[in-house]
């Protein structure tokens, strides 16, 4: 199994009782609530973190892409994946992803994605997300109805660019491009592995299976609550002649590790209920927009028991009144200690059949030496017990396999600290950060 380190780069200096007193983290959120400082201060933090993951052995890193919200702060998911192309050396730059029916012309899509391709040494994975109706509809003004169909054509021209050597024109419906010039290509022949990432839409499903693209599920609430739209997925699968292979599936969790459970709680609780009560809170009308959801996924949805039960705690997640033992309860967040998270872990990912595994270690308005030190345990102590799942079993067709020798990169070291020794003494769990922070 692959194991990922995805990161949101959420804002964590939204004001105390946020929920209470705004309306909604995106779409409508009050821009005043945008401190520079902080923000500067979370930019370069983050980007250390993905650093970090890729010298603690994660086999990917992960951005993405959001906007007018005070929920992930990475409008533009090249620019952070250009700076990893440059300052990490093995991890997978996963940008997971970008939504490219709203760029005019895609073509420069897929500029930026060979660009980052051929700055890794062809570590690129691609993911090409219809988007949400937040970021899509709302924030960026595309038509709803059009969306889809609009997808469709920038993909055909990102993959036309990235497999022709010759100029072309392109005339579509939504999209005419006399000229596209595919002088900038990636290293990965014929393309990078394509990933799709989604929340639950059955047209969603069907275009992955059909074009054998990997599939993943970005839904944050946890493993349990998601068996029913991934059973749904992998009926789609057999429906067009896929087979099983648990690398055609990807799927996020969130975690917070620690010597024990008890320990565990204490540490993450303030991240955990920060991020649900506040980077949550999503105004209802903004969730879904006329034509967008297409009838045949809303007939799916009102039909499942379990899907039902779900959307009742995403509306009651968006009110932000869930507590830290809820979250844990429910699946979450799954915590405890490394043998605890680890057997969690493994139930969850073979009742899903995934492949692709995504931690989210960092969440909320956590602090940075708690969240190295949740990373560092997974890493250490977790990630071993994980990576020979399925590894007998299946092909990872959905994975970089970087031409260029790892010696022939150049890779500049640019980390404020020495590079990070799997070897030094087990991590000291940082608890007064979370006391000082109360006081």
């Amino acid at each position: 199994m692959k194991v990922l380190f995805f990161h949101l780069m959420p804002y964590g200096a939204l004001p105390e009782n946020f929920s209470d007193n705004y309306n909604s983290v995106w779409v409508d959120i009050d821009s005043d609530l945008f401190k520079h400082e902080e923000a500067h201060r979370m930019y370069h933090e983050y980007l250390d973190q993905l650093q970090f993951a890729d010298e603690l052995g994660f086999d990917g890193v992960c951005v993405n892409e959001h906007h007018s919200n005070g929920y992930a702060l990475m409008s533009t998911p090249q620019m952070m994946a250009t700076v990893l192309a440059r300052t990490t050396s093995r991890a997978a730059v996963v940008i997971l992803g970008t939504s490219i029916a709203c760029y005019d012309p895609p073509q420069r899509i897929a500029e930026d994605m060979a660009t980052v391709d051929v700055m890794s040494g062809g570590r690129l994975i691609a993911g090409f997300p219809v988007g949400t109706p937040f970021d899509t509809v709302f924030a960026m003004g595309q038509n709803p109805s059009s969306a889809r169909d609009k997808y469709y054509e920038a993909y055909e021209i990102i993959m036309k660019a990235w497999k022709e050597r010759k100029m072309f024109a392109y005339n579509g419906n939504y999209y005419k491009q006399p000229f596209v010039n595919p002088f900038i290509s990636p290293i990965q022949k014929p393309h990078p592995p394509i990933w799709v990432p989604g929340g639950g839409a059955i047209e969603t499903w069907q275009w992955a299976a059909e074009n054998d693209y990997c599939y993943t599920y970005t839904s944050y609430f946890g493993y349990k609550a998601a068996q029913a739209a991934v059973d749904g997925y992998w009926e789609t699968c057999a429906r067009v002649g896929r087979d099983r292979n648990p690398f055609r599936f990807g799927f996020l969790q969130f975690i917070g590790v620690a010597e024990n459970k008890k320990m565990a709680m204490e540490l993450y609780r303030e991240a955990g209920e920060y991020f649900y009560d506040a980077n949550l809170k999503v105004d209802p009308r903004w969730a879904a927009a006329p034509g967008y959801i297409t009838e045949a996924t809303l007939r799916a949805k009102m039909s499942s028991q379990t899907q039902r039960a779900a959307t009742k705690d995403e509306i009651r997640s968006f009110q932000g009144k869930l507590s830290m033992e809820e979250l844990v309860e429910k699946g979450y967040i799954i915590i405890g200690s490394p043998d605890e998270v680890a057997d969690q872990i493994k139930e969850g990912m073979r009742n899903l059949n995934c492949g692709q595994f995504m931690t989210l270690l960092q969440y909320g308005n956590m602090k940075r030496e708690v969240a190295d030190y949740n990373m560092e345990m997974f890493a250490r102590y977790v990630k071993p017990q994980l990576v020979d799942m399925w590894e007998d079993e299946w092909e990872n067709k959905w994975w970089p396999k970087p031409p260029m020798n790892r010696e022939d990169r150049q890779v500049p070291r640019t980390l404020h600290r020495e590079p990070f020794d799997m070897n030094s003494p087990r991590p000291t769990a940082p608890l007064e950060a979370n006391k000082e922070a109360a006081e």
